[in-house]
């Protein structure tokens, strides 16, 4: 008899794409808010207190062609 075990891992990926269009790009007040936005959501998304820092690591910030985002990702 095969012993063994079973899971099944959900992955959810939050982003927040900001328009960056050439050839101005965008405003750091826009990132800023959406930065904001997003380190609101992490705290919330793992029960953290408005007052406690994030890791460091948590949010990352990708380059597309005309936009910028910010992710975290969750595993379930």
């Amino acid at each position: 008899m095969a012993d063994y075990t079973f899971e099944t891992v959900t992955h959810s990926v939050y982003r927040w794409i900001i328009p960056a269009p050439e050839p101005w790009g965008v405003a750091a007040e826009e990132i800023s808010k959406a930065w904001a936005m997003a380190a609101d959501a992490y705290r919330e998304t793992h029960e953290l207190a408005s007052t406690e820092p994030i890791p460091g690591d948590a949010l990352r910030f990708h380059v597309r062609d005309d936009a910028i985002v910010i992710e975290y990702t969750t595993e379930e």
